[in-house]
């Protein structure tokens, strides 16, 4: 399925078509269909794919890369990441055959300024999320006027009703996955053979940073491990404005 980059001219921002047309039209689609619908739209030049690398990352990737191998893929090294984490990014680049992973860091001024002593996850996780994803991600994202995503409303949360296409107030937000149910997602990874992130076999079914990651039971919301013990369930980057 992947398409001549001499299909995909970006589009003018301006001329971009809502959110809100976008979303009635790809309610019901396969998240292939939704990621060629973002290409068709906005072109592979302004779009780009924001994944963690996580434990449920493989599958979105995977249907990217059967899409177009060559959208940009923005991966945030928040510093604090799992060196599983990190393995895991570079085997599916390989997997995959994935053509353009964009490795983006905080800023050293930020670091220095606001988490000296690298302390800043416990005494203010919010603040950490966001000179370590929240901003980071801003700056990748300038020269997008579209991003995929891997969100999906079994999460729960802030998740349970997110469309298919959004406005983040700058730019188009795709959920290709929104629909996809766990299931689903399981049999995905099992038809594609896809590997799975080294940690999910410890216990691990959510993976972030590794200060605020801990193992979660079967009886427990597969996110229960991300800032246990906090009210906090975002990082930020899908409920703070990226600009």
């Amino acid at each position: 399925m992947n398409i001549a980059a001499s299909q995909l001219a970006p589009v003018s921002v301006s001329a971009l078509p809502s959110a809100e047309e976008l979303d009635r039209s790809l309610r019901d689609a396969s998240p292939a269909e939704v990621i060629a619908a973002a290409l068709k739209t906005v072109g592979r030049e302004k779009l780009a794919l924001v994944s963690s690398f996580g434990t449920e990352s493989a599958t979105l990737l995977k249907v990217m890369a059967d899409v177009d191998p060559a959208i940009p893929v923005i991966f945030l090294d928040t510093g604090w990441l799992f060196e599983e984490t990190l393995a895991y990014r570079d085997t599916l680049i390989a997997t995959l055959g994935l053509k353009d992973v964009r490795s983006i860091k905080p800023a050293e001024e930020a670091l220095s300024r606001e988490d000296p002593d690298r302390e800043l996850w416990f005494s203010d996780p919010d603040v950490c999320c966001r000179i370590r994803k929240v901003e980071p991600l801003a700056r990748a994202l300038k020269p997008f006027s579209g991003w995929l995503n891997g969100r999906k409303r079994f999460q729960g949360n802030a998740r349970a009703d997110i469309a298919v296409v959004e406005d983040d107030g700058e730019r188009l937000k795709f959920n290709p996955f929104a629909n996809v149910s766990r299931e689903e997602l399981e049999a995905m990874f099992v038809r594609a053979k896809l590997p799975r992130h080294p940690l999910v076999a410890s216990g691990f079914r959510s993976v972030g940073c590794m200060p605020c990651t801990s193992r979660t039971s079967e009886n427990e919301d597969e996110r229960a491990g991300r800032w246990r013990g906090r009210a906090k369930t975002e990082c930020g980057i899908h409920t703070m404005k990226i600009s």
